[in-house]
């Protein structure tokens, strides 16, 4: 057995490790690079070169800036908004965590995270307006997904420089092409939820007889240490065999102080300062990130502690330990072994297919990001064989996403977390069904659609 068929058992062997309770994929694949490194001869200088310290310094840059932007108020000024166009219309109020997923996630925010904001704004939504549970999960978990090939999402800009490091020649389009791709996508699967979830009554017809206060968007506790649990908003019963759900109106929040809104602008402007410098000037938008969060920071004298604490050190754990054990991979020839075993002779189309399937349903229970990384190394021979490579990369891409509202993720748990406790048996049900057919219907639709890009 050659070094590189071992890495690959060694890689198959951490991801089903994820299912053991407690595992840490981050440092299973960094333990896991020392030592094949000590096997193969790689000093340990050469396998800490592989860690991606450009990533390192993207995910905290993002993130810390989304920090600022939460701790402030920017975030729900902006999540209250979108809530309060919906107004009285039922279908609108439907849609309203699909585009705040889809907000959230375009302006940086990890998927985990803005399923933590979502998903009790979606099942509160759900159990005031007599909204079928199921329906709202969907909703909001495609609008995540829709909007995390942003130019300033993690997930795009890891598209991005990964592509970039392996020599997939991306067009300077390819930014704007991601998310127009991520937005379609998502943008079908809502429709055809929303034709379904009508056609099955999972959304009343008519419009509230009272427009709804905006709830308040709540901290997720699962990003923010010590913040509170989220509370989901308690519906008001309507008379049976009305058309209509009576909400009782909550008082209105008092007038934001001047220094909140002064915050609240500058925290705007230097955000779209990022997305300007980044994507108009090729500005690296992870310095960008860190740069305007430590002028927000010093300007509101905001404690550093909190910043700080809401970066996601396990995802940059995750990330950084997965791409230096990949970078090892490569180094050993573990990649080009796996593109001659799947490679279909002559047909990069379907070698792509296959890939797809391969992202699907490894995504299903495991890391979505870190699926996406590992796979994505197998392109450029497809690539250089005719493969356009925006499709490929989206194409990939998006089927590692789009199975991942399922019951055994985190994703799925966080909705179940949100839900009431009568409905959760149901739900989980109808999440695993919705998993296994994504597992079945996603990948060939998203090759279908953008294999060809």
């Amino acid at each position: 057995m050659t070094l590189a068929t071992l890495s690959i058992i060694v890689l198959a062997g951490l991801l089903a490790a994820t299912l053991i309770p407690g595992f840490d994929l981050g440092l299973g694949a960094l333990a896991a690079a020392f030592l094949l490194g000590l096997a193969a001869g790689v000093t340990e200088n050469d396998v800490t070169a592989f860690f991606p310290a450009d990533f390192f310094v993207l995910i905290v840059g993002v993130t810390a800036l989304f920090a600022v932007a939460q701790h402030n108020g920017t975030l729900d000024w902006l999540l209250d908004l979108l809530l309060r166009l919906a107004g009285g219309r039922l279908v609108l109020i439907a849609l309203a965590p699909f585009a705040i997923g889809a907000v959230l996630t375009a302006a940086g925010t990890l998927p985990a995270a803005a399923t933590a904001i979502v998903s009790p704004i979606a099942l509160g939504f759900a159990a005031r307006y007599r909204i079928s549970p199921m329906l709202a999960a969907v909703l909001g978990v495609t609008g995540i997904i829709s909007g995390l090939l942003s130019p300033l999402a993690v997930y795009g800009v890891t598209a991005r420089e990964l592509s970039g490091k392996l020599g997939i020649g991306l067009p300077g389009s390819a930014p704007v092409t991601f998310l127009a791709g991520g937005l379609l996508a998502g943008l079908v699967v809502c429709a055809g939820v929303l034709a379904v979830g009508r056609w099955k009554g999972g959304i009343p017809r008519g419009r509230t007889s009272t427009p709804a206060e905006t709830p308040t968007t709540p901290v997720p506790a699962t990003e923010a240490p010590g913040a509170p649990a989220p509370v989901a908003p308690v519906p008001t019963p309507a008379s049976p065999g009305s058309g209509a759900v009576t909400v009782t109106a909550e008082p209105e929040a008092p007038a934001m102080a001047p220094q909140r809104s002064g915050a609240r602008a500058f925290t705007l402007v230097c955000m779209g300062a990022v997305v300007v410098l980044s994507v108009g000037f090729d500005m690296n938008v992870g310095y960008l990130g860190l740069t305007a969060a430590l002028i927000l920071q010093l300007a509101f004298r905001m404690p550093i502690g909190e910043v700080v604490s809401r970066i996601p050190w396990n995802v940059v754990l995750l990330i950084g330990g997965l791409l230096t054990y990949v970078g090892l991979m490569q180094h050993l020839g573990a990649f080009k072994q796996i593109s001659d075993l799947l490679g279909v002779t002559g047909a990069p189309l379907l070698s792509l297919l296959v890939l797809c399937y391969v992202a699907g349903i490894t995504s299903f229970a495991a890391s979505s990001i870190a699926v996406f990384a590992t796979v994505t190394p197998l392109l450029p021979p497809l690539v250089d064989a005719s493969l356009s490579p925006v499709g490929g990369v989206l194409a990939l891409a998006l089927a590692s996403v789009l199975v991942d509202l399922n019951p055994l993720g985190i994703t799925g748990g966080l909705i179940l977390g949100a839900a009431e406790p009568a409905v959760r048996p149901r739900l989980f049900r109808q999440l695993l069904t919705y998993g296994l057919i994504s597992i079945v219907v996603a990948p060939a639709l998203t090759w279908a659609a953008f294999g060809w890009w």
